[in-house]
């Protein structure tokens, strides 16, 4: 099982580091305005298809975010 808190986590370090926030993402993505706060809350797992959107975004793997790999770069 993955860890939604780490995954969470993990988007706001590298959403930090490229100098975002949540609420762009969210905008820019289409995502519910709560959806950061809804991973904190109710302990949940974006769908693969935002944990994909949302890899894209931040120029990582969905594997980085999920903790399968300490390595961040997509696998071209």
């Amino acid at each position: 099982m993955y860890d939604v808190q780490q995954t969470r986590s993990k988007i706001l370090i590298l959403l930090k580091e490229a100098k975002r926030n949540a609420a762009k993402m969210s905008v820019e993505l289409g995502l519910s305005n709560s959806f950061m706060t809804d991973m904190k809350r109710r302990d949940a797992m974006p769908s693969a298809e935002n944990l994909g959107r949302i890899a894209d975004y931040l120029d990582v793997s969905v594997d980085y975010l999920l903790g399968r790999t300490d390595i961040p770069e997509v696998n071209k």
